[in-house]
């Protein structure tokens, strides 16, 4: 499970670099944020969309909610009572919600951690995730297009793994983390080519601090809340 996240400020030219990703002439990067929560929208980074034909074919940024809507869904939202903010790795190819876009629709989220709580119910202690060598990096997501009350909206999800040793003491389950080098394969590849990038990201490479009780509310903001506690 992963339920929030958080994302340092990252410029255009760090985007270009991981990504060769042309940024949108005119338009700021997307501003740090530190308490990510479901409904929410945030940046994705997928192929661009067929219908853009000045662009097709390329890498873009664009902004979605977090909860993915499936392409089959006409109702109002609220009205949508399944959670979707995650999807378990194992079931993709099997999922009526997430298989289409496992197969057509697989996008990048970019993130510099993440948040999980343990302990007791009552006391839970929340922790931030992040890696111990890398200001930010990528999720393996999916994103799709719905129609809704005669508006498009755009949605996304983050895929989940097994949990590392690390993550083991905090969740059963874990984010899919992606190196760089395999982003373009995640967007580009067939589906039998990416399945191998739901290992659990290596435990040496992360690490987790407890932090203050402020993240649990969303409407917190600001770097202090990934202060360790």
């Amino acid at each position: 499970m992963c339920g929030r996240f958080f994302r340092h400020g990252v410029t255009w030219a760090e985007y270009h670099a991981a990504l060769s990703l042309i940024p949108p002439e005119g338009v700021e990067p997307p501003e740090p944020a530190y308490n990510i929560a479901p409904t929410q929208y945030a940046p994705i980074i997928r192929l661009t969309p067929e219908g853009e034909a000045q662009t097709a074919g390329t890498i873009q940024m664009a902004p979605a909610m977090w909860g993915l809507v499936p392409s089959w869904w006409h109702q109002p939202l609220k009205e949508k009572k399944f959670a979707t903010f995650n999807a378990r790795a194992e079931g993709l190819q099997e999922s009526n919600t997430f298989r289409g876009s496992f197969r057509h629709r697989r996008c990048l989220i970019p993130a510099s951690g993440f948040y999980e709580w343990t302990g007791s119910k009552g006391s839970r202690t929340p922790y931030a995730i992040g890696l111990r060598n890398r200001r930010w990096f990528c999720f393996g997501g999916l994103w799709d297009r719905a129609m809704i009350d005669g508006s498009e909206i755009d949605s996304f999800t983050i895929i989940t793994t097994k949990p590392n040793d690390l993550m083991a003491g905090l969740h059963t389950r874990m984010p899919v983390i992606l190196d760089p080098q395999d982003y373009t394969r995640w967007l580009t590849a067939s589906t039998k080519e990416v399945e191998d990038l739901f290992e659990p990201f290596p435990t040496d490479a992360m690490h987790a601090w407890p932090v203050g009780a402020a993240v649990g509310n969303v409407r917190n903001q600001g770097p202090q809340l990934i202060e360790e506690a």
